[in-house]
C-alpha cells in the first residue's frame, strides 16, 4: 500500500552560538580577521596546528588567517582560556558548548588545536516530535557533524520543559550541556550527570537509574558493547532511553558486532529440512537474537531531512530475510513545511530473483503482443488536491492495483506513487498481477514474460524511458487523477535523476532548472550526497545548479 504524504507546518530555527566566547579564547592576530567576515555566523571551526597557518572552516569554504604560522604561544594562549583536557583531548569553555580538541605529540604536548563552534538550535526536534512524546526509546544515527549533538540537546529541553519529565543527561566530553559545573541552558530542566573518563560511561548510565529515578536519559556516541548492555539494562527497567550510535545506517549497525544489540542483535540459525523447505531458504539463515533496545530509529541525512524506521524489530527482521524495507522519510521544504512520505509497506514483497534479471536481459523476436491501456473507472483521489485531511471515513476509496514492474525502477515506481498519492502492490509473480509496466527497450526484445502478459489479457504498460516523469503520467493515467505540482519535489526528482545520469555515464554534467536560494541549497546537498560536485551560476531569478563528477 502507498500511503498518503502528510503537510505539517514547522517552526522557525532559533540559534544561539554563543560566538565572542569563542573569539576571546583564540588569538587576537587569528580573531581579528575572522570578526571581519561577513559569514562569521556559518563558522563551524577554527584549526591551528604548530607551524602552520591558522585556518578557518565555513560549509563550503576554507579561510587562512592572517601570513604567520601557529606558534606555542598561540597554543598556550588558547589552552590558557579554556577548561582542562578530558583523557579524550576534549575541553570546553564555561557555560558555551563551544567545544575545544587537542592533538598532541608523542610526550603529550600540545602541538594542534580545533576550536570547533557549538550551537543550541531550537526547532530541530519539530521534526520528530511526535516520536519524542511517544516515550519509546529512540536511537539517532547520521554522519559527524550531522546534527545528531544538537538534536539531541534540544530533545531534553522540550522534554523536560513542555513535557515536565524527569531528564537525566550522561555527558561525556561535556557534549549535550557544555563545560563546567553549571549546564547550558539550552538543556532546559534536564539535570546533567558529567562522566570522569570515556571509559566509565556506561557505569554512569546505571548509576543515573539506580540513584536518580528518571523517566528519560539521553546518552551521546553509544561505542562499546559495556555501554550497548547498559543501554539494555535502562531500556528494561522500563526508561525511555534517547541516544545516538556510531553508523550513518540501521545496516551499517546490524553489521557492527559490537553495537547490533541496538537492535537486537544477529544470530545464525540452522534450519529442518522441512522448515527450510517451507520458507524457501537456504537451512544456516540470520535472525534477530532478542528485542532491540531501541524501539524507533532515526537517520538524519542532513539538517532537514531524516528517515526513520518506526518499528526497528519488524524492520531487521524483514532485511534478514531478505525483503524490501522503504523507511518513512521526512524533511523541510523552502516554506518551513513537513513533509512525511509514508513508507511503502514492503515488508513482506521479495527483492527480485536473480532469475527474473537473467530474464530482462534475454532478447526474443518481436512479434505480436498484445498492448492494452484500458484502466478502470476509479474515483478521483482529490486527497493531493488540497493539504485539507478529510475524517478517514470519508475519504475517496481508490481500489489498491497489483503492479509487475518488468525492466522498470522498483526503487522509482515506489516513489512515484508515494508522490502520486496512489496505492499498488508490487508483486513478484505474473499471475498475481493485474497491470504489468515494461520500458520500450525490453518491450522491443519480446520476452516470453511479456508475451504472456499479453495472451493472459494483462494490461501492458509501455514507458518511453525508465524515468520518475514518464512513471508518473502513467500512474496519473491509470489512476485518472492529475499530477501534483510541488515545485520542492520536482526540483528535487530533478536533481536525483541528473546525478544518476551522471553517475551512468550517460552525461559529463547536468545543468538543473533555475530554483531560488532554498532550493538550490536542497540541490547542493543532493550532489554531496552522490558524492558528485556542484555550482550555482547566472543571475537571478535565473540562477540555476549544476551537477558534475569531481576531477
Amino acid at each position: 500500500m502507498v500511503h498518503e504524504l502528510r503537510y505539517e507546518h514547522n517552526e522557525e530555527y532559533t540559534v544561539t552560538d554563543d560566538l565572542d566566547a569563542m573569539l576571546a579564547a583564540i588569538p587576537p592576530r587569528i580573531s581579528r580577521p575572522l570578526k571581519e567576515m561577513p559569514d562569521l555566523p556559518d563558522l563551524i571551526e577554527v584549526v591551528m596546528d604548530l607551524g602552520r597557518l591558522p585556518e578557518a572552516r565555513f560549509p563550503h569554504r576554507e579561510v587562512t588567517l592572517g601570513d604567520n604560522e601557529v606558534t606555542h604561544e598561540d597554543l598556550r594562549y588558547v589552552i590558557s582560556r579554556i577548561g582542562s583536557f578530558g583523557d579524550d583531548n576534549r575541553a570546553g569553555i564555561e557555560r558555551t558548548l563551544h567545544r575545544i580538541s587537542a592533538i598532541r605529540n608523542r610526550k603529550g604536548d600540545v602541538i594542534g588545536i580545533t576550536c570547533r563552534v557549538g550551537r543550541a538550535v531550537m526547532g530541530t526536534i519539530n521534526i520528530i516530535r511526535d516520536l519524542v512524546e511517544t516515550g519509546k526509546s529512540i536511537l539517532i544515527l547520521g554522519r559527524p557533524g550531522v546534527g545528531k549533538t544538537t538534536m539531541l540537546r534540544e530533545v531534553a529541553r522540550v522534554l523536560s520543559e513542555d513535557l515536565r519529565k524527569r531528564v537525566i543527561i550522561v555527558d561525556t566530553s561535556n557534549e549535550i550541556a557544555g563545560d563546567g559545573d553549571i549546564p547550558h541552558p539550552a538543556i532546559g530542566r534536564a539535570r546533567r550527570m558529567q562522566v570522569p573518563t570515556p571509559s566509565m560511561q556506561h557505569a554512569v548510565m546505571i548509576e543515573a537509574v539506580e540513584n536518580h529515578m528518571p523517566e528519560v536519559i539521553i546518552i551521546d556516541e553509544i561505542g562499546t558493547e559495556l555501554e550497548a548492555a547498559a543501554a539494555r539494562t535502562i531500556a528494561e527497567r522500563g526508561v525511555q532511553l534517547i541516544g545516538t550510535a556510531h553508523g550513518n545506517t540501521l545496516e551499517n549497525l546490524m553489521m557492527n558486532p559490537t553495537l547490533s544489540d541496538l537492535i537486537g542483535g544477529i544470530q545464525s540459525v540452522t534450519l529442518g529440512d522441512e522448515e527450510a523447505k517451507r520458507r524457501g531458504t537456504q537451512k544456516s539463515i540470520l535472525e534477530r537474537k532478542a528485542p532491540p533496545t531501541f524501539n524507533i530509529l532515526v537517520e538524519i541525512q542532513d539538517r532537514d531531512r531524516v528517515a526513520i524506521h518506526p518499528d526497528v524489530a519488524e524492520t531487521v527482521d524483514a532485511i534478514l530475510r531478505g525483503y524490501e524495507i522503504k523507511p518513512e522519510v521526512r524533511w523541510r521544504d523552502a516554506t518551513g513545511k513537513v513533509h512525511i512520505e509514508r513508507g511503502v509497506a514492503s515488508y513482506f514483497q521479495e527483492r527480485p530473483s536473480r532469475r527474473l534479471e537473467n530474464r530482462m536481459d534475454s532478447g526474443i523476436d518481436r512479434k505480436s503482443v498484445p498492448v492494452t491501456t484500458e484502466t478502470q473507472n476509479i474515483p478521483r483521489n482529490t486527497k493531493q488536491e488540497s493539504e485539507e485531511t478529510l475524517p478517514e471515513a470519508q475519504e475517496p476509496i481508490i481500489k489498491p492495483k497489483k503492479v509487475y514492474p518488468f525492466g522498470v525502477s522498483r526503487n522509482k515506481l515506489e516513489q512515484a506513487a508515494i508522490r502520486m498519492g496512489v496505492p499498488i502492490i508490487i508483486v513478484k509473480n505474473l499471475d498475481e498481477a493485474e497491470v504489468v509496466i515494461t520500458v520500450d527497450n525490453y518491450y522491443r526484445k519480446a520476452p516470453p514474460a511479456i508475451k504472456d502478459a499479453g495472451t493472459r489479457g494483462k494490461s501492458v504498460y509501455v514507458l518511453r524511458t525508465n524515468s520518475a516523469t514518464h512513471i508518473e503520467r502513467l500512474l496519473s493515467s491509470l489512476f485518472h487523477i492529475p499530477i501534483p505540482v510541488d515545485p520542492v519535489l520536482s526540483a528535487q526528482y530533478e536533481a536525483e535523476e541528473a546525478a544518476q545520469k551522471i553517475l551512468n555515464d550517460e552525461v559529463p554534467a547536468v545543468k538543473l532548472s533555475p530554483q531560488t536560494h532554498s532550493i538550490r541549497r536542497m540541490q547542493h546537498q543532493i550532489a554531496e550526497r552522490y558524492n558528485l560536485q556542484s555550482r550555482s551560476s547566472g543571475k537571478e531569478p535565473f540562477r540555476s545548479v549544476t551537477l558534475f563528477k569531481g576531477e
